[in-house]
């Protein structure tokens, strides 16, 4: 029963000292890859960098113990830190004390919210939400995190404009203030990391990169030419303090809250569910939720904003042989030392370098293989994907997601409304029945029309079913049998009850019968409570097609 509650103790009582290796070396390289990162999304957070680092502690921990994935790299992340900025930038001034409040009660909510939803078992909400809708949020979000650097690249000041259109007028008419050194340390820094990224992918680049610039910038004293850099970063861990609480502030944070749940569930669902199928261990959504809430609800307490599980990270602690949550808890200690010992070396950190790590570490979030990918396959899912991505970088990040959401469930609903429904012929020499487009050369009954509907009847799709029939019926007026092929109905409510026993009635006035086929145990209840055996009687116990025609058409050979 603990170990339900606490799924760390299966690993930890079972712990093999031949994953100690694997754990030690995946804790130490996700350690070096999260310190820059955390730092840098921390600013990116409009918070002062330390925050990232405390990000990177308690939360790793906590997840460590509670989450069912043995590889999730939880800690700050790039989407999730343009959400808390976009929203609370626009309530406080960034990096201020009334700032950084409600960023912490931001991510006790969001730590809450999380922890109800697991207790309650609503892990399965996640399939609700489109791959194409975050994938195309994800990429303009990329695109957005990406120009917001460019200010710190260039050395020029960038307003908080959360859409792509404000930023972009932005640096264009403050371009001619680009400050040259900024912008040297800042290229240098990004030709750095990209070079190591396409060549040499598990080197740990934004490590080097910021041992380089800072030292650069503290022997030739940069700071002094105008360049800007981290400056002090308090030493120590956080105190315990409870976030401030209050109606309006809470009202006012509830859709990001809700925004970063969503979004930040997705990521980290979708990466441990990828790991955990190599591994071939399983995942329980509701467990994670439990993990990420509690793991964020210490967050909360110990001045940290909202965490989650990332992809890179994840990917990073996997191939460097994490085989426990050891590894996460290996990473936190690190950055508990660094915290403890060795802020200081972080002064003469250029916030150029830092902007650097950010724009290479979401490059590979825009996603147009997925785009064209999408297009290929379902167009309709390429537009979700396609709209999403548009509405994000035009009117932010919130707005944007939210009409990709409602966009996707247009398009659900469309598609449910419009049920695939097939016209099908007989082929004698396989003996099987098919659709009459994809197979023209299937034999077609005079007076008997065949219809396969695949998909659930109910009340949004009735009228549909019943425009398809009349069309087809006006076009062969000398059908006397419709064979209703039900193989593909799972389910049937009431208004579709009604409506196909209307439809009966009213074509039996003109002579033409309905037939059922392959009606399925469920539905066949529905029917059967609803009287149809007795008014309609064998016209809907026919098991197969054949059946049916053999019935109506005993001379014809099959």
């Amino acid at each position: 029963m603990i170990r339900k509650w606490i799924p760390a103790l299966g690993w930890l009582q079972n712990y093999h000292r031949t994953d100690l290796k694997g754990d030690l070396s995946a804790g130490g390289v996700v350690a070096i890859m999260l310190i820059p990162q955390g730092m840098a999304y921390a600013m990116l957070a409009g918070l002062p960098p330390v925050y990232g680092l405390y990000a990177s502690t308690l939360p790793l921990i906590v997840y460590a113990l509670m989450g069912s994935s043995r590889h999730l790299a939880v800690g700050p992340v790039a989407i999730i830190s343009l959400l808390v900025f976009s929203s609370i930038s626009e309530l406080a001034e960034p990096g201020s004390e009334q700032y950084i409040r409600l960023v912490l009660l931001l991510t006790l909510m969001v730590g809450g919210m999380q922890l109800l939803l697991g207790f309650l078992r609503l892990g399965f909400f996640i399939n609700f939400f489109s791959h194409a809708v975050i994938s195309g949020f994800t990429s303009a979000a990329a695109i957005i995190i990406l120009l917001s650097q460019v200010g710190h690249l260039f050395g020029i000041p960038v307003s908080s404009g959360h859409s792509a259109i404000h930023l972009l007028q932005d640096i264009l008419s403050q371009i001619h203030k680009t400050h040259p050194m900024t912008l040297a340390v800042g290229s240098i820094s990004l030709g750095t990391l990209f070079f190591f990224k396409k060549r040499h992918p598990h080197f740990p680049a934004p490590l080097l990169v910021v041992i380089a610039s800072t030292l650069t910038a503290y022997f030739v004293k940069l700071d002094r030419w105008g360049l800007k850099i981290v400056g002090h970063v308090p030493r120590g861990l956080p105190d315990f303090n409870l976030p401030p609480f209050s109606i309006e502030s809470f009202s006012q944070l509830f859709p990001t809250a809700l925004t970063i749940l969503f979004v930040g569930f997705m990521e980290s669902i979708s990466v441990a569910t990828w790991i955990a199928g190599k591994e071939r261990y399983s995942i329980d959504s509701n467990q994670e939720l439990k993990g990420l809430g509690l793991a964020n609800i210490a967050a909360s307490f110990f001045s940290a904003y909202p965490v989650t599980g990332g992809l890179s990270r994840t990917a990073v602690n996997y191939e460097s042989g994490a085989r426990t949550g050891l590894a996460s808890m290996i990473s936190a200690s690190i950055v508990i030392l660094i915290l403890l010992f060795f802020t200081s070396l972080f002064h003469s950190l250029p916030k150029a370098a830092l902007a650097a790590i950010v724009i290479v570490a979401v490059t590979g979030l825009i996603d147009v293989k997925g785009l064209n990918h999408l297009f290929k396959i379902k167009k309709t899912d390429g537009w979700v994907f396609l709209l999403t991505c548009l509405a994000t970088l035009l009117l932010g990040s919130e707005k944007g997601i939210l009409m990709g959401m409602v966009f996707s469930l247009l398009v659900f609903i469309w598609r449910s409304a419009h049920p695939h429904v097939a016209e099908l012929g007989y082929l004698k020499e396989e003996k099987i029945f098919r659709n009459i487009k994809r197979y023209p050369e299937a034999q077609r009954f005079p007076d008997a029309l065949i219809l396969r509907v695949d998909a659930s009847l109910y009340f949004a799709n009735m009228s549909f079913l019943k425009d398809i029939l009349q069309k087809r019926l006006a076009e062969t007026p000398v059908v006397k049998w419709v064979i209703l092929d039900l193989s593909g109905v799972n389910d049937m409510d009431g208004v579709a009850i009604d409506s196909l026993e209307e439809m009966m009635k009213n074509y039996g006035e003109k002579e033409i019968r309905f037939i059922f086929t392959d009606v399925k145990g469920p539905v066949r209840d529905l029917i059967s409570k609803a009287g149809w055996e007795d008014t309609f009687g064998r016209s809907i116990d026919y098991p197969t097609l054949l059946h049916a025609l053999r019935a109506i058409q005993p001379a014809f050979i099959f």
